[in-house]
């Protein structure tokens, strides 16, 4: 029923390719970003639920760890 809908719809083959390659384009940049996390930085954030409160750095350090 709906395909009868767009059917009529001249250009409609378009969306599709267009959703498809911004869905693309945003994963490969998610992965890119992941890739090239410190690998310090992911240590840290692996081991932080294991620790204690009181070895936990505080939001100031944790931001600064980020930047650098």
């Amino acid at each position: 029923m709906l395909s009868d809908h767009f059917s009529g719809i001249e250009g409609i083959s378009l969306y599709p390719v267009i959703s498809l390659i911004f869905c693309f384009i945003f994963f490969a940049a998610a992965i890119y970003k992941v890739a090239r996390l410190d690998k310090k930085y992911l240590t840290r954030m692996e081991n932080l639920p294991l620790e204690t409160f009181s070895e936990n750095k505080n939001n100031s350090e944790m931001i600064n760890e980020v930047t650098q």
